[in-house]
């Protein structure tokens, strides 16, 4: 019996906002967790915004103008 080895086709664009507090904590996990999923199966292209407290101080904006656009273009948040 001869195994074949699984392709990878599809790749999921996801945007990753860690934000502040236990964000980058959560997120970080959250990333390990998708990452075993994917492992084999599928791809992903992930993409970090630095949406959140830091953010807002350093530029006065919650989000900038673009940002929804930009995360339109994305499988998942």
């Amino acid at each position: 019996m001869t195994t074949r080895k699984k392709t990878t086709s599809k790749t999921y664009k996801i945007a990753v906002i860690p934000g502040d507090g236990t964000g980058p904590e959560v997120i970080r996990e959250g990333l390990k967790v998708l990452k075993a999923a994917a492992h084999g199966r599928f791809k992903l292209d992930l993409v970090t915004f630095n949406f959140g407290g830091e953010h807002y101080l350093k530029t006065g904006e919650t989000l900038p103008d673009t940002a929804v656009g930009e995360l339109k273009k994305f499988d998942a948040i």
